[in-house]
């Protein structure tokens, strides 16, 4: 049996942060990863000689984002252009005047949560009842948090957004590349998956098929669909972790991009949303980085439907959207390039986490260590910047920093602790 003094579950951007900071550490540690990659759900591909990040892809709250911090030190170059998230383009199917109206109905969404949240704790119970912008408000749900307002805690949502600084940058290179390659250099082990630790004797033993790692701690840095299904078992079990990972699901969010003949008449950097009236419809961003591009997106239960259809069918109704609204001759111009469906995928089951109604306190849960030799991380431990890769970073650094001293190699540092 293999040994080493920690072992890293997980090859996320949690697993690599972690990984990065034991680099120089007088310890041994070994990253494993189930899959033939490292990233998670950080993934770019180059397609038509474009890097297209088809997991997360913008730099959120970039002014303090330990990522933007190390494509910065690594001289990679960003591109600080703002989202054009809150425009149409031209209009289209989305007049000014019901922009306007729309953008209020989601502030005074917004105000009630604060000012008068529901007893549930249910994000939906605080829509106003026939509000004509309802639809629009769950499209913005499902991109925002993957999953409908009936399943989103209100607690959990107000926490990442009092948080974010509404600061978002990109990367032309891939956001999905910047995390990968800072993994460059560390020991890692690919295809090795772990199915079971068992934490029965003196040393913590990770079952794998390529043989069994023997490690006096592990962090664990899997998705919370993985714990709550026993992808990943623990012997004796570890219930609370089970029943907190489930009670935070990853909610889901799909990329489709599709790559666009004669591009000029298109102002790079917009935005189309397809129907605001549809809470199914998808979101469409014109051009990023003037590529001859459309990125497309896909959350919640739009999502979850055009995943059950099949592949393909995203890139399909992306071009139907998009031909309602500029005209049939984008059908000939659209070529399909590539499309993303994290909910089939078997080592994620979806893309981000959100809480139930009511189970906001699970994030703490899920991230508390296990007799001071278990330790969890991942975006769905961090207590405001779930749901993105600098959420997962700080996880990882802060159960790294909790090992150090675990191990009597640091001292105890509360500003070390995930945000």
């Amino acid at each position: 049996m293999n040994q080493v003094d920690v072992l890293i579950v997980g090859g996320g951007a949690a697993g690599i942060a972690a990984a990065r900071r034991f680099q120089g550490e007088q310890l041994s540690f070994l990253l494993v990863e189930a899959s033939d990659r490292l990233g998670g759900r950080a993934f770019t591909r180059k397609l038509a000689g474009m890097e297209l990040d088809l997991g997360c892809g913008w730099l959120h709250s970039a002014d303090r984002n330990p990522w933007a911090k190390l494509a910065q030190e690594s001289g990679i170059a960003i591109d600080r252009t703002p989202p054009a998230w809150r425009e149409q383009f031209a209009e289209l199917g989305f007049s000014l005047a019901e922009q306007r109206e729309a953008a209020e109905a989601f502030a005074a969404f917004d105000r009630r949560l604060r000012d008068s949240p529901p007893a549930s704790d249910c994000a939906a119970e605080a829509l106003e009842p026939g509000n004509r912008w309802n639809c629009y408000l769950e499209a913005l749900s499902g991109y925002i948090n993957g999953a409908e307002l009936s399943q989103l805690s209100v607690a959990d949502f107000l926490a990442y957004e009092d948080r974010e600084t509404e600061v978002n940058w990109r990367l032309q290179g891939g956001y999905g590349a910047l995390i990968s390659s800072a993994a460059d250099g560390l020991p890692v082990s690919l295809g090795s998956p772990v199915g079971w630790i068992d934490r029965r004797g003196s040393l913590l033993e990770a079952h794998t098929p390529n043989g069994s790692i023997g490690a006096k701690m592990v962090i664990v840095a899997v998705p919370t669909n993985v714990l709550a299904r026993e992808g990943l078992r623990f012997d004796p079990p570890l219930p609370e972790k089970t029943e907190a990972a489930a009670d935070l699901p990853l909610g889901l969010a799909n990329k489709a991009f599709l790559q666009l003949d004669r591009p000029e008449p298109f102002e790079p950097d917009t935005q189309l949303i397809g129907d605001p009236r549809n809470p199914a419809t998808g979101a469409y961003y014109l051009r990023p980085f003037a590529r001859p591009v459309i990125e497309c997106f896909f959350g919640g239960a739009g999502a979850r439907a055009l995943e059950a259809e099949g592949e393909g069918a995203a890139l399909a109704f992306a071009v139907d959207q998009l031909v309602g609204l500029l005209g049939s001759d984008m059908r000939r111009r659209l070529t399909p390039l590539a499309e993303s469906r994290w909910g089939s995928e078997p080592l994620f089951g979806g893309s981000y986490s959100h809480a139930l109604p009511g189970e906001a306190a699970c994030r703490a849960i899920l991230a508390a260590p296990v007799e001071n030799r278990i330790y969890f991380a991942g975006e769905a431990c961090s207590r405001s910047d779930f749901s993105t890769a600098h959420g997962a970073y700080q996880t990882g650094v802060a159960a790294a920093e909790a090992v150090l001293v675990a191990l009597g190699l640091a001292h105890p540092d509360e500003d070390q602790a995930a945000d």
